[in-house]
């Protein structure tokens, strides 16, 4: 698979990664002996980035994802995050990094994590603060390369100027277009992206089904795409994708993943499967050509993204 780099600091990854989120929370029930399956999978297909956070079954993400990549450390590189408290609150205090990022190790079962990402802002803790800290691991070879999520062009800035941040993770895809508002801090200082949620949290997957199929801690039962008041012109939105789709012969999650690779050399989207089959088919959009005409089209389709309001 082709290689990305992202950032200045030598970071280079496949360019398409695996996101583990799924194989933890979220998505209904998972099977660890399946999610094992699909990580390796994903790796005997030329992936080499992964990703998983401490929020992620809280712990139990990172001790699955540690498993499955045992036998082939020295080959991937593996990111996770800190920030969050078990009821979602923002939390970077500086001890509390710490604590983390020394589980996260523990966890894992590594010696360094490659990426170290803060998973929110904290407004009760400069970011440069944190990033401090972050540096401190860097500095002890604990950790090669720095990283935010969820955050805003002004704290990259501010990041930057305490330790080179080398990549930036939000989420992007065909339907939620605004990552685009990074797009000058990021080119201005050599930063990367890593696109989480590339199939709008399964809506692009080509299996997507009303909320009420689905369980009522899902998360998607939280997501504007799937309310009811917007959820049959986004369906109509994901017919016209589809379309598309199949006059190239692929699928809907391919072509949604190869417009994501398309937009810029400097974006790793990181999709995320239980299922190997479909991490098999996620992977092959790494070889699907979108034509001018084909963004073009794909931007008549959905000028805005998906509707959520």
């Amino acid at each position: 698979m082709e290689q990305r780099i992202l950032g200045q600091q030598g970071l280079t990854v496949s360019a398409i990664g695996y996101g583990s989120m799924g194989t933890a929370v979220g998505y209904g029930p998972t099977d660890d002996t399946e999610s094992i399956t699909a990580i390796r999978t994903a790796h005997d297909l030329g992936v080499t980035h992964f990703d998983t956070a401490e929020m992620y079954g809280w712990g139990a993400g990172e001790e699955l994802l540690g498993r499955a990549l045992a036998p082939i450390r020295d080959q991937v590189t593996i990111a996770t995050k800190f920030g969050f408290t078990p009821s979602f609150a923002p939390n970077s205090q500086l001890d509390h990094i710490r604590d983390v990022v020394d589980g996260s190790l523990q966890r894992l079962g590594v010696d360094h994590i490659d990426v170290l990402y803060q998973h929110v802002d904290d407004p009760a803790v400069p970011v440069e603060e944190v990033v401090g800290v972050m540096r401190e691991y860097v500095q002890a070879g604990k950790v090669r390369y720095l990283g935010l999520s969820n955050t805003t062009p002004e704290h990259v800035r501010r990041a930057h100027a305490v330790h080179p941040i080398s990549v930036l993770q939000t989420e992007y895809s065909v339907f939620q277009r605004s990552a685009e508002a990074f797009f000058p801090v990021l080119e201005e200082l050599g930063i990367g992206l890593v696109a989480y949620s590339p199939l709008a949290r399964g809506f692009l997957s080509g299996a997507v089904k009303p909320r009420t199929e689905y369980g009522p801690t899902d998360f998607r039962q939280h997501i504007p795409y799937w309310a009811p008041e917007h959820f049959d012109a986004n369906v109509a939105i994901v017919g016209e994708l589809t379309e598309l789709a199949e006059s190239k012969g692929a699928t809907l999650a391919q072509l949604s993943i190869a417009w994501l690779l398309a937009q810029k050399g400097s974006i790793v989207p990181i999709p995320g499967s239980r299922n190997p089959k479909r991490v098999a088919q996620n992977i092959a959009a790494a070889e699907l050509e979108l034509t001018p005409a084909d963004l073009d089209r794909i931007a008549q389709i959905a000028p805005d993204g998906g509707i959520t309001a």
